[in-house]
């Protein structure tokens, strides 16, 4: 069955060779006829050389087609392969391969977003301006051995990135070797943002949690001691305690919250949520503390829903955050509105507005630029007497950037507050 199949293959291109070699056939054959018949070649010699032309122009296009494929294969630069690209491609951290030169050979789709003006066949110095990285890509292109470099990339947001030069190997179109650079990008910013929550939360926490520890101790000697029998005294230091110990409780799921906010800061959430059930929820939840503070709570909503790209759980920790501070911070002024709206932003981009507005004594303008620090308080007093943390405006704000929105604080003195939440809206759906 083999031999079947390649005495097959060998005849059946002849009737293409026939046709490839006809002119020269026809015009030999001619030739030879014209001298055979002027007596000028015998017969049988101009068979004999109507043979040798027929087979040299039969048997050596083999050879010769054999010749074209190997120089087209040659013509190719083995780098530039779509099986090299396919590996390059394939890498799941952002990576770029360049010539000696410095220009770009491959890149794939997390380089391309990562930098976006990397383009193919063009020197990378060009696209990536940061000096850490010119100097890791010259030193690796001089020495032709790895560097590495760590920079932070501020755009859209702060990120830590650390960049790996390796010079790779790669064969030549004369058979010799060549050496090429592979650049290859590693996001370190959770392990930053790690270290820095880990930093914050030992100070922040042993120095918020000092007093309340504080005052549970001095609580527990006295009842221990000289109130041991006093029942009434005992009563209320428990009351105390308890107050203390929840107030603590709240310190740590705040900080906790803010943590995993932060670490999560520069992944944008891409879930479509409907954020007017959201808000409906929060207000329906905080009406116990509307009527314990004695204010209405007013709900200006759509009736249609109203989608952003959101994490749900913290849109409803942010909303919950502004409107429980309007309802402690501004009750005096016996109503807060919650309303949401749709216009266009500065920049011309369509946003979703959700304003939360307090009547009471409102902020001093001083102050309102620090309303979203950590532990940031404009009575310290009053704060901590209200059960606030310091951090609920800080969480907020992690959460709008988280979301790429931003934070709106208006505040006239005695004439109340609006905080105002903006997002980005969504892109309706493209019907098929």
């Amino acid at each position: 069955m083999a031999l079947h199949d390649t005495s097959t293959s060998f005849f059946s291109p002849w009737p293409d060779r026939l046709r490839h070699s006809a002119i020269i056939l026809l015009a030999a054959g001619l030739a030879l006829t014209v001298l055979v018949a002027l007596g000028e070649l015998p017969l049988v010699r101009a068979a004999a050389v109507f043979t040798c032309i027929a087979a040299a122009a039969l048997v050596p296009w083999r050879l010769h087609n054999a010749t074209a494929s190997r120089e087209d294969v040659r013509g190719v630069n083995p780098v530039e392969t779509a099986a090299v690209s396919a590996i390059v491609s394939g890498m799941p951290d952002p990576a770029v391969l360049l010539d000696r030169a410095g220009r770009v050979i491959h890149l794939n789709a997390a380089a391309a977003q990562l930098a976006p003006a990397l383009r193919k066949n063009e020197l990378a110095q060009f696209a990536l301006r940061s000096p850490e990285i010119i100097t890791a890509l010259r030193e690796a292109i001089a020495t032709t051995e790895s560097r590495r470099a760590t920079y932070l990339d501020h755009v859209p947001v702060d990120r830590w990135m650390e960049l790996i030069v390796t010079p790779v190997p790669v064969p030549t179109l004369f058979g010799g070797t060549d050496k090429c650079m592979l650049m290859t990008f590693h996001d370190q910013t959770p392990l930053r943002r790690v270290e820095e929550m880990r930093a914050d939360f030992v100070a922040n926490a042993s120095h918020e949690l000092r007093t309340p520890l504080a005052a549970l101790s001095g609580f527990i000697d006295t009842l221990q001691g000289p109130a041991k029998d006093d029942a009434k005294a005992r009563e209320r230091f428990l009351g105390i305690m308890h107050t203390q110990a929840t107030r603590m409780a709240r310190l740590i799921d705040d900080l906790l919250s803010l943590s995993r906010v932060e670490l999560s800061a520069h992944v944008r959430p891409d879930t479509l949520v409907d954020i007017v059930p959201i808000i409906r929820q929060v207000a329906d939840g905080l009406e116990p503390l509307a009527r314990e503070r004695q204010v209405t709570i007013d709900i200006d909503l759509p009736e249609d829903p109203v989608a952003i790209a959101g994490d749900r759980e913290e849109l409803l920790r942010l909303f919950e955050n502004l409107i429980e501070n309007a309802l402690k911070y501004g009750a005096s002024g016996g109503k807060v509105i919650v309303s949401l709206s749709q216009a266009m932003s500065n920049e011309g981009v369509p946003e979703v507005r959700v304003m939360v507005r307090d009547f009471g004594p409102g902020i001093a303008p001083e102050h309102l630029p620090r309303l979203t620090e950590r532990f940031y308080r404009v009575d310290v007093g009053d704060s901590r007497a209200q059960g606030g943390t310091g951090l609920g405006l800080s969480l907020v704000k992690h959460i709008v950037n988280r979301h790429r929105g931003r934070l709106l604080i208006e505040s006239v003195p005695k004439n109340g507050a609006t905080f105002t939440a903006c997002f980005p809206q969504a892109r309706p759906a493209v019907s098929a």
